[in-house]
């Protein structure tokens, strides 16, 4: 088993700048870097969802990892996203982010081709009996075959490089179902969340963190949140979860993913630059109103300016009492699809 130390805390799924020329900004890429490390996040996780990572190369992603791996200088763990379009590219990954000192790797399971969960074990377990760096699942069945609790089951109990899984589901008894499946034989095995709508419920079942996209916009709040659950201060920790799910879902239901992100990291001061997914002319005018919405919410909680001409007397305020029917109203819809 690993000896590197328990994966925990909320590691941050970072947006990669671009430059006017749709390249890596490398000069903002490290100070998005050190932004973040100040401002209190655990660890990071490049080359995940947020970061967009089927929009690089190869040689890309492992510049990125690179970057940041050298911006860090062991400040907090990386957990690089390391997934490939087959496992020999994929454990040759794991092979370089091993050697610029990486924490761990996230490996989503196979994409595109829909395969069964005998096929989803085998291509882990190969991974898994051939890294030499520690492995966390990645679980997101909205855009990957899923990974079912007795496939976990089997690859925690048979690959000791196999340490944690991220799930994406954003499915709480699926979670702790997990747990309750790995955590006798597995108690150094972690369970992080990337549902950021329900860290706090997450937390409370057993979760050791998360990889949540909102700790790349507001970390003050992701990092408090957790620190409240830890401790206890459920009353304190339910007002941020609260005010989390708003901007989570102004985010990520307002605009095609990660987008909605990439606006509110601006509003921070970090120059995101502009998607390599072109625009079309309605979306650029949809993002000028969601940009105005993410400042009032962001203002709020003095994150940033107002826009001009202000904001409307409790703009996008969520009624506390509504929280868990929008949580609940959320998995419904993907459970509908077929995607949870």
């Amino acid at each position: 088993m690993s000896t590197a130390g328990k994966l925990q805390g909320i590691f941050t799924p970072n947006i990669v700048p671009l430059d006017a020329h749709g390249e890596i900004n490398e000069p903002e890429l490290r100070r998005y870097t050190d932004w973040l490390i100040e401002r209190g996040v655990h660890g990071l996780y490049p080359n995940g969802s947020t970061g967009e990572f089927t929009r690089f190369t190869p040689e890309e992603r492992r510049r990125i990892i690179a970057i940041m791996a050298d911006q860090t200088r062991d400040r907090v763990p990386i957990l690089a996203g390391a997934a490939e379009a087959n496992t020999r590219e994929t454990i040759s990954a794991c092979e370089y982010y091993h050697s610029l000192g990486v924490r761990a790797v996230a490996i989503v399971s196979p994409f595109y081709y829909k395969l069964s969960p005998s096929a989803v074990y085998a291509y882990f377990k190969e991974i898994g009996e051939n890294t030499p760096i520690d492995v966390t699942l990645y679980n997101i069945p909205m855009f990957a075959s899923p990974i079912d609790v007795p496939t976990v089951q089997r690859l925690s109990e048979q690959c000791e490089r196999i340490v944690a899984i991220k799930d994406s589901s954003g499915d709480l008894p699926h979670m702790i179902r997990m747990i309750q499946a790995v955590r006798p034989n597995r108690p150094d095995f972690s369970f992080l969340t990337g549902w950021d709508a329900a860290l706090m419920p997450m937390l409370l079942v057993g979760c050791d963190g998360g990889t949540n996209a909102t700790s790349g916009i507001v970390p003050e709040i992701t990092r408090k949140l957790y620190d409240l659950t830890l401790a206890h201060e459920i009353e304190k920790a339910r007002e941020l979860q609260y005010k989390l799910v708003t901007l989570f879902d102004t985010m990520l239901y307002s605009a095609d993913f990660p987008e909605g992100f990439r606006a509110a990291l601006k509003l921070r001061g970090i120059d995101a630059g502009e998607s390599r997914q072109p625009y079309s002319t309605d979306q650029h005018l949809k993002m000028e109103t969601i940009s105005r919405t993410l400042a009032c919410l962001l203002s709020e909680e003095g994150f940033a300016d107002q826009p001009v001409g202000g904001c409307p007397v409790g703009a996008e305020r969520i009624d506390p009492e509504q929280v868990g029917r929008i949580v609940q109203g959320v998995l419904a819809e993907l459970k509908q699809r077929g995607l949870a």
